[in-house]
């Protein structure tokens, strides 16, 4: 599908203009199916201060081949277009914290979660999202 390269007219967050973002499996998911949410996310790729958590490619292949759909030209943007972020071990570890913490309170608060909110913590970025295990970090995403 072919996309606009111009912005969208709605009202600017001030926190897309500064700060990297941290792109989910739902906000990709989304974009690739062309979705009006997925129109929001064109405009944080062309910003070129995106980051994608490498649990995300993870997620995107195995959904990918559930639906019998090729993941590797995806993947090829998904390279090209923002930063893949390995998991490390100080990564996992905060992840693994985070996650202790948040099932407590978000049913169906998932490690993947935490993995993204841990990228985001760490780089200072927000996180681009529509998951509601994450309506509650308001200062911490923006919900598609």
């Amino acid at each position: 599908m072919k996309r606009s390269l111009e912005m969208p007219t709605e009202e600017r967050d001030p926190r897309r203009e500064k700060q990297a973002v941290v792109l989910d499996s739902f906000a990709w998911i989304e974009y690739f199916n062309g979705t009006n949410a997925g129109e929001k996310v064109q405009s944080f790729l062309e910003t070129g201060r995106a980051l994608t958590p490498a649990i995300v490619v993870a997620e995107l292949s195995e959904k990918h081949r559930r639906l019998n759909r090729e993941f590797g030209p995806k993947y090829d943007f998904v390279k090209a277009r923002t930063s893949v972020v390995p998991l490390e071990e100080e990564l996992a570890r905060v992840a693994g914290e985070l996650n202790f913490d948040r099932k407590k309170t978000v049913k169906g608060w998932g490690m993947a979660d935490s993995i993204v909110l841990a990228t985001a913590r760490q780089s200072k970025s927000i996180i681009v999202t529509g998951d509601s295990h994450f309506k509650d970090l308001t200062e911490e995403t923006i919900l598609l």
